[in-house]
């Protein structure tokens, strides 16, 4: 068993050390966990605890303003990193590491330009993950708490941390493609949140509320087969990273699925 714990962590450390930017260390929030650990703290801290209590007897924030010209940012932001997204090579993504089922090229060379281009994009998505976070702030300060369910706030934390170690810990190339499904979703959920912040003229082009839970449902089923895929083709990817991602994918379809049976579907008397 102990050989086997070192084969793993050297196979582990071949992979990482091979496709790792050395220069993600000297960005913004990489340095050390510190900084990113404080701010997902500090929000947990004030969305279950001291924010609820600091409006426990104050009236309701109005910010439909804000969030007009967040959920515009947002749309925005989600539009530029899918097309930084599709700035790469999508098939450098398997012929460059092997995924073939002959696995003819699988001591091919690292992509450095490819590799560049996939910290590049994963820190601005790491950005948005820290950035998304004031969803749930504004949930707070508007008082509907009744939204700020486990499934909101579990959901934005762990892609928070985890998007912070994939670029810092664990880079592979297998974020592209959920950094992909995830930002082109997010183009339709601020949509949809930027059309309800316009007021209650614009309700009735709403009525595709429930759907959004469908989409998301689609972009996990996605991430799924596309995870399991690279594991049947044996990619030299590190599989500890596609692991974690089916983990968390497998318990985001459970959790959106469970949310959408309690929203939406008629219960039967």
């Amino acid at each position: 068993m102990a050989n086997l714990i070192r084969l793993v962590v050297h196979n582990y450390n071949e992979v990482v050390n091979n496709i790792k930017d050395p220069t993600v260390d000297t960005w913004p929030l990489m340095g050390s966990p510190s900084p990113m650990l404080c701010i997902v703290g500090i929000y947990l801290i004030f969305v279950l605890k001291a924010g609820p209590k600091m409006m426990e007897k104050r009236p309701a924030f109005q910010l439909n303003n804000i969030l007009i010209i967040y959920n515009a940012f947002q749309v925005l932001f989600s539009i530029w990193l899918t097309f930084l997204a599709w700035e790469v090579d999508f098939t450098l993504l398997f012929s460059s590491h092997g995924c073939s089922y002959q696995n003819t090229v699988s001591s091919a060379p690292v992509n450095h330009s490819l590799q560049a281009k996939l910290s590049r994009g994963a820190w601005w998505y790491f950005f948005a993950k820290i950035i998304e976070l004031l969803d749930t702030v504004f949930f707070v300060l508007r008082k509907k708490q009744n939204q700020v369910t486990f499934l909101h706030v579990y959901h934005h934390t762990i892609t928070a941390v985890f998007s912070w170690c994939y670029l810092k810990l664990l880079p592979g190339e297998q974020g592209v493609v959920v950094g992909l499904l995830n930002s082109i979703v997010h183009i339709v959920m601020y949509s949809y949140y930027l059309i309800a912040a316009l007021g209650s003229k614009y309700r009735k082009y709403l009525w595709w509320k429930k759907y959004m839970t469908w989409i998301q449902l689609i972009q996990f089923g996605i991430m799924l087969c596309y995870l399991l895929f690279t594991l049947v083709i044996d990619c030299r990817m590190p599989k500890v990273l596609t692991y974690f991602f089916v983990t968390h994918v497998i318990i985001f379809i459970y959790l959106f699925s469970d949310f959408y049976r309690k929203a939406y579907k008629t219960k039967t008397v």
